[in-house]
């Protein structure tokens, strides 16, 4: 017995493609333009707007929070993630105002701070320096996070690296 499928509309597949997360507005056309023909796309996109769904502003607030909080990255970084995914500079730079890229580097170093200790000055700073700049993060933001980091391995008590930072 043949299952039967319903054709599939554009709006269904927006929407199941918005359910993983917020897309921006690019990211959501890229997708649509795959399957449907272009009137169709701007369409849905129309009606995605008016409903609240698709917002490139509230996408990059998204983009930007979830990464200080689950992959901390520089602005530079994170600007240029916004930009593959569609969203123009002016939107982009209003959404990363404000983030403090020192404060980002050391919740980035945390994650490396445990396999660290026992570790010399030496090898920690070029083993941190080297994680931080992988991340986006300049030499002069490094150096100051790397410091930090440092005097939290340190001394664990005042430096929070057990604790909650």
């Amino acid at each position: 017995m043949a299952r039967r499928t319903r054709p599939k509309e554009p709006l269904d597949v927006a929407l199941r493609f918005l359910s993983y997360r917020p897309r921006s507005e690019a990211e959501v056309r890229r997708r649509l333009i795959k399957d449907f023909p272009t009137p169709l796309v701007e369409e849905t996109i129309v009606q995605l707007k008016a409903k609240s769904l698709l917002d490139d502003a509230a996408f990059a607030r998204f983009w930007r929070d979830n990464r200080e909080q689950h992959r901390p990255r520089s602005k530079a970084i994170i600007r240029q993630e916004l930009f593959q995914k569609g969203i123009n500079r002016n939107v982009a730079d209003e959404a990363l105002e404000g983030l403090d890229e020192e404060a980002s580097a050391i919740r980035a170093g945390r994650k490396l701070l445990r396999r660290l200790r026992g570790v010399d000055s030496e090898s920690f700073r070029s083993k941190m320096g080297s994680h931080l700049g992988r991340r986006g993060f300049s030499y002069s933001v490094t150096v100051r996070a790397t410091e930090a980091l440092w005097q939290e391995l340190a001394d664990p008590v005042d430096g929070n690296v057990d604790g909650n930072a």
